[in-house]
């Protein structure tokens, strides 16, 4: 066990099972500690395992292998010590807001009028005095994340878990919700000594974290660490904060990128999860970066600001860019290609034949679709069996999801047509007897 360490995990792994009994693996080799009076930022797209791993640190699953403690002792279940903040907001919508922050307190076996008392202060330091006997559905987002926050703090636990807490809010009620936290955490009036963050928002974590933790997909694993030493309060636009978020956009943006054709692509080229980023997505992206001011090239904080899309949402459609070789990223710039110059300055159609040329070359499900209907001699199939086949790796859902992109692509490309109420694929025109 380090020293101060909150929490440690050591090796850890874990699975879970797709529809068809088959194992997919999660995470895997995970080594991470949570010292006392740390706050960290865990960082990873689609696939890398972020909420998997805050909810094995939160005793709600158990890890295949390896080992996760905290305060030195083995975590099996909810740990007393270690609350939770959702997305969600997770309340219970029949209770009160009052009712709701003193549940953890009636677990702990808390008489009703201590409860009360303890309840009403901290929706007093959260800003909710007066909203005690309101209902969840009285509130705003906002303040509904509070009560989240407050029932989390009421119990005084030493760690504190938060799974996107801000993303379901507008940014400026995100922004000063997470500067309330921050205040509070260095001011001291809450008791807890570490916090653990998950996070798309790469500049709220260079904000708020003393340390930012990047994982890598399929499985999930860390791959990168970056420790910070700026003091805080940090200012958003100050040289230094922005030099670190184009430090960690670069470093979100490296992925070798698969290619080839699928006669000869094995399975480990089929399984890639597609960035979820519809047609009119990336093609938004890719005008806005070939004209001014950016004339081709932009740095990818400027253009998420441009654009007003959450990194969540611009990292899929700049990942699609790059998988189409109409665009390429480096450290955290990203850059038309002579391709994608031509494309942005092209009519619909010649945008179309491009898009199919480039799909068919660069990604594995599509062109292994195509080629499949072109041996099929009526020319159509059932979508199951390539679901089947992404499924192996990626899990249903996301097999799902990234069929559903990649059907999207080869209808804009018209590399192939898709017919919704059958569920079959079938060559452009093809008429079904």
């Amino acid at each position: 066990m380090k020293e101060n360490a909150l929490l440690e995990l050591k090796d850890v792994a874990k699975s879970f099972t797709s529809a068809d009994g088959v194992p997919r693996l999660v995470l895997e080799g995970v080594d991470f500690s949570l010292a006392e009076g740390e706050i960290v930022s865990l960082l990873g797209k689609s696939g890398s395992g972020k909420s998997t791993l805050l909810r094995i640190i939160a005793g709600l699953i158990a890890p295949d292998a390896g080992t996760a403690s905290y305060r030195g002792r083995a975590i099996h279940g909810p740990a007393p010590g270690i609350a939770m903040v959702f997305q969600s907001f997770a309340l219970f919508p029949w209770l009160t807001v009052r009712q709701n922050v003193e549940l953890g307190l009636e677990a702990q076996g808390m008489p009703e009028a201590a409860r009360q008392v303890r309840a009403d202060a901290m929706l007093d330091l959260m800003r909710l005095s007066g909203f005690g006997g309101a209902l969840p559905r009285e509130l705003s987002g906002g303040m509904r994340q509070r009560v989240g926050i407050a029932r989390a703090l009421v119990t005084n636990p030493d760690v504190l878990l938060m799974d996107e807490a801000f993303s379901a809010l507008d940014v400026m009620t995100g922004e000063t919700l997470r500067d309330e936290i921050l205040d509070l955490w260095v001011s001291k009036q809450i008791p807890t000594k570490g916090i653990l963050i998950v996070s798309h928002n790469i500049e709220e974590a260079v904000m708020m974290a003393d340390r930012i933790v990047i994982l890598a997909s399929d499985p999930g694993r860390i791959r990168s660490e970056i420790s910070i030493g700026l003091p805080r309060p940090r200012i958003a636009e100050s040289h230094e904060v922005r030099v670190l978020v184009d430090e960690v956009y670069g470093l979100m943006t490296m992925r070798a990128v698969p290619a080839g054709t699928v006669e000869a692509a094995p399975v480990r080229q089929i399984d890639y999860r597609l960035p979820h980023a519809g047609v009119s997505r990336i093609e938004g992206v890719l005008d806005l970066l070939a004209d001014a001011p950016f004339n081709g090239r932009a740095d990818l904080p400027r253009l998420s600001e441009e654009t007003g899309l959450p990194d969540a949402e611009l990292f899929p459609a700049c990942e699609a860019l790059g998988l189409l070789g109409l665009a390429h990223l480096e450290q955290g710039d990203i850059g038309l290609t002579p391709l994608g110059q031509r494309y942005a300055q092209a009519d619909h159609a010649l945008r179309q034949e491009i898009f199919g040329q480039q799909l068919l070359t660069h990604v594995p499900i599509a062109s292994s679709i195509r080629a499949r209907l072109e041996n099929e001699a009526s020319g159509t199939l059932p979508q199951q069996p390539f679901l089947a086949l992404m499924e192996e790796n990626l899990g249903l859902p996301e097999a799902r999801r990234a069929l559903e992109i990649a059907i999207e692509w080869g209808r804009y490309g018209e590399a192939y047509e898709y017919d919704f109420h059958t569920g079959r694929l079938k060559l452009p025109d093809q008429e079904e007897e």
